[in-house]
């Protein structure tokens, strides 16, 4: 059982990795609801521009891979806190069904293995509707560098540069 202590530094961990989001991610306006070593929960808000009909219903599978492998990511972060950097060395995500919905997307994942210089992710995603039917899951490996330090603070000062 983790402390309060730990309970704080997921909690900034998670705020800065929302932070520092860029581009596709950035605009996704991903928020996280859980965040702790043993998974992770993001929501992505409905958003039609994501959408590949007019109606606005039908999501695009790249954001859904994009968010599982975003999702992964932060999983990560939480496992490994000597981490300098992580890339994603494979990724495969199954498509169980369309992803047509006009509810807030759900991805769950979680790092459940780690090496000395790779971790591995697995993940599902669905929408926040009554069914809850899993839309996709996928699995990803991920190259990881190791150092001296504190991923935290790591984190901070690059923001202050």
């Amino acid at each position: 059982m983790s402390t309060i202590q730990d309970q704080e530094r997921y909690a900034k961990i998670a705020k800065l990795w929302s932070k520092r989001s860029k581009g596709l991610i950035a605009e996704m306006d991903i928020q996280v609801e859980k965040a702790d070593p043993d998974s992770v929960l993001i929501r992505m808000p409905h958003n039609p521009d994501f959408c590949l009909d007019e109606e606005g219903t039908l999501l695009h599978g790249g954001v859904l891979t994009a968010l599982l492998d975003s999702a992964f990511g932060l999983a990560i972060f939480l496992n490994v806190p000597d981490m300098q950097t992580m890339a994603t060395l494979d990724l495969r995500v199954d498509y169980l069904r369309a992803a047509q919905s006009r509810a807030d997307v759900m991805v769950s994942a979680n790092c459940y293995r780690t090496t000395r210089h790779i971790a591995f992710s697995s993940g599902k995603i669905w929408f926040d509707a009554d069914n809850k039917e899993e839309v996709a899951h996928g699995a990803a490996a991920f190259a990881l560098t190791r150092g001296k330090g504190d991923l935290l603070e790591m984190m901070k000062e690059a923001d202050t540069k």
